[in-house]
């Protein structure tokens, strides 16, 4: 039984910062790249990064790079989003999964989570 779970969310004023954490069961997470996808009210799917299998190459949407980082600790079936200097229009539902592919192309991805609600907001 494949179980992903966000967690981690919550309501932050602008400039503040959160930590996600994705924990993650059912499947063998140390093999596969991961990513963290976000959906903004009324708005799609968009791509926000995404890490090798054993965390050794990141990347990052233009909108987040330099502000948000992507870990993963294997050992315990977790993927984190750090989150920093966020902004109102970081307001969305963040969602956790895998990308077998490793290409980083939404359509790819499995293993999706619940999601995690992050509000920016004075």
């Amino acid at each position: 039984q494949v179980q992903v779970v966000e967690s981690g969310g919550g309501l932050v004023q602008p400039g503040g910062s959160l930590r996600l954490s994705c924990a993650a069961s059912g499947f063998t997470f140390s093999s596969l790249p991961m990513s963290w996808v976000r959906q903004a009210p009324g708005k799609g799917l968009e791509w926000v990064s995404s890490i090798t299998n054993r965390g050794g190459l990141t990347a990052y949407a233009d909108s987040v790079k330099g502000r948000f980082t992507i870990s993963r600790d294997n050992a315990k079936n977790t993927l984190y989003l750090r989150l920093n200097s966020l902004k109102p229009e970081d307001t969305a539902m963040y969602y956790c999964a895998a990308d077998p592919g490793g290409r980083c192309e939404l359509p790819d991805f499995a293993y999706w989570g619940q999601g995690a609600q992050v509000t920016v907001s004075s």
